[in-house]
């Protein structure tokens, strides 16, 4: 049974107008209906931070993690996407639910209180689909129950292998549907997200090489007032093979032939000019960046400063898990600009100088917007609050921002040691409720998959 708040007390928490201390949380149905600073009565949290959204995970690739650290010639995204199919080619839907709750258990002990699940797993391994046509997204769905962690499922439209309009290979026939097959499958995914505490219902035609211009026209009445994500500008390759097929890099032809908007979400954008950036900037899209991943993957850097200057908005997803690490996707943000740049303090700005609030705050903004929720620790907002460890040594005598650049740029460890997502308490301590059993189920899982 999970424990569900009804009232909480910290020695300060970082509330939309700042930095307050001796704060009471009030909660009633998962949402905060009052928040009273300078409140008497028994402080039993030290710092309380708003939970932040994950923009972007393919839950299965948690199982992935690590498999792919072996040279073998000229490594890329490519080569590594070659491991994916075939670790893909054998996972059956127990095999998802089990990877996917060990994913958003981790997420939740790592801060994380909500996901934006990119779900592309769609039939068997033969492409064919199965009797329960979303049955691989009603795993998805039954982990984000079992953990707890909020929900944003994008169902992904898949149909073609490349911009030429080549047939998909055999290793992508699970992915694809037409237009008409999805958008039954967009149907039972909206059943489903409905059963779901707190759940929204997205939509994420996968990328410009995987869906036609046509088709990406017929799904826009799915995409009407909903959360619309897109990988984008991943790879160089990628952005070769757009100008050759169109004249123009992805980002820019996307920008001249669809209504982009706030309710976008444009996942990588790695590869993008000036032009590109401010353009993405000015439409109240969202950049949904994936440091540790693309780190990983060896994609290359966003520039993130110009499009900062130009006012644009970000958020941070995990992808392939291969660390599920809230603090470390904001520390590689900023040190991978540092790096690239050979200059500190790159996000933060004349507005807010505090490196770690800056990288912070436009997560968190940012991420709310891209998975369609609001966020912050006020009445109306759901009461997805962590808690830091009061005595890390990280966090020492540090006061307002430096709480923050403590937490992103010095801690080791654990430093969040409770978590409550619309006011249950599934962490304490930094461990899930349910950890154990999950990771024994998840342990069955990968050993069946990796020794049969």
């Amino acid at each position: 049974m999970l424990t569900c708040a009804d009232t909480l007390f910290f020695r300060t928490a970082l509330l939309p107008g700042g930095w307050a201390r001796d704060v009471r949380i009030d909660i009633a149905d998962g949402v905060i209906v009052g928040v009273t600073e300078g409140a008497t009565g028994q402080t039993t949290y030290g710092v309380a931070l708003p939970g932040m959204a994950n923009v972007h995970s393919h839950a299965f690739q948690r199982g992935l993690a690590g498999l792919a650290e072996h040279r073998g010639g000229s490594d890329s995204f490519w080569t590594w996407r070659e491991v994916m199919y075939r670790f893909v080619s054998r996972l059956s839907p127990d095999d998802m639910g089990a990877i996917a709750a060990l994913a958003y258990a981790e997420m939740l002990e790592a801060g994380f209180t909500r996901v934006g699940e990119f779900h592309y797993l769609h039939h068997d391994p033969d492409g064919r689909p199965y009797s329960r046509r979303a049955e691989m997204a009603e795993r998805i769905v039954e982990a984000a129950d079992l953990t707890g962690i909020g929900l944003t499922l994008l169902p992904v439209f898949y149909e073609q292998g490349g911009f030429d309009g080549r047939p998909p290979g055999s290793a992508q026939r699970r992915f694809c549907n037409t237009v008409a097959e999805f958008e039954d499958l967009f149907a039972h995914c909206g059943a489903l997200i409905g059963s779901h505490k707190g759940g929204i219902l997205g939509v994420a035609p996968h990328s410009l090489r995987a869906v036609s211009p046509a088709s990406l026209a017929a799904l826009a009445p799915l995409m009407e007032n909903r959360p619309t994500h897109i990988h984008i500008a991943e790879q160089r390759r990628e952005v070769a093979d757009c100008i050759a097929w169109s004249g123009k890099p992805p980002v820019r032809w996307l920008m001249d032939h669809v209504a982009v908007d706030a309710r976008w979400c444009f996942i990588h954008a790695t590869h993008t000019d000036v032009e590109e950036l401010r353009a993405l900037a000015a439409s109240g899209a969202v950049a949904g960046l994936c440091p540790i991943s693309e780190a990983n993957l060896g994609d290359g850097l966003f520039a993130l400063p110009v499009y900062l200057a130009a006012g644009g908005r970000f958020g941070i997803g995990t992808d392939s898990h291969i660390l599920l690490s809230l603090v470390e996707e904001l520390r590689i943000l900023e040190y991978g600009q540092r790096l690239a740049r050979q200059s500190r303090n790159i996000v933060a700005s004349d507005f807010r100088t505090s490196t770690g609030a800056a990288l912070y705050l436009g997560a968190l903004s940012g991420g709310a917007q891209a998975l369609g929720v609001r966020t912050g620790l006020e009445a109306g907002a759901p009461a997805d609050i962590l808690a830091l460890a009061d005595d890390d040594v990280a966090l020492a005598s540090r006061i307002g921002d430096a709480v923050l650049d403590g937490l992103i740029f010095a801690s080791t460890g654990r430093p969040i040691t409770d978590v409550w997502r619309a006011g249950r308490k599934l962490v304490s301590e930094g461990r899930h409720r349910d950890k154990e059993a999950i990771v024994n189920r998840y342990r069955r899982t990968l050993a069946r998959l990796l020794t049969d």
